[in-house]
């Protein structure tokens, strides 16, 4: 499984945050794309619009578990994908900013 560390992240990386509503409304990392994993594969192609030509994607949840399970269905579609270890936990304890849809901090649920 292709991972990163949270410290790996720079600016401007693409994102995709797969946890459900109610942890996205809780608090997200700003100017990650939202496609939550129970609606994936529904939603697919919102992710292959929004992710940048030939960019790397990367999956992110509230620990690493539900993203891997992403990460390791893109890579089977041919997508270079990777899980973000510790997910948005490793996320927020690392004083990384979250934020809600409102641009207020947050927190992770």
């Amino acid at each position: 499984m292709p991972t990163v560390q949270v410290g790996d992240l720079k600016d401007g990386d693409f994102l995709v945050d797969v946890r459900e509503d109610d942890e996205w409304r809780a608090g997200h990392a700003a100017g990650a794309l939202h496609i939550p994993i129970s609606e994936f594969l529904a939603r697919y192609g919102e992710l292959t619009e929004a992710a940048p030509q030939d960019a790397r994607v990367h999956v992110i949840c509230r620990s690493g578990a539900r993203s891997a399970q992403v990460t390791q269905y893109l890579a089977q579609q041919g997508l270079d994908a990777v899980n973000v270890h510790g997910g948005m936990q490793i996320w927020e304890a690392q004083g990384r900013p979250v934020v809600t849809d409102g641009g207020e901090p947050g927190f992770v649920l």
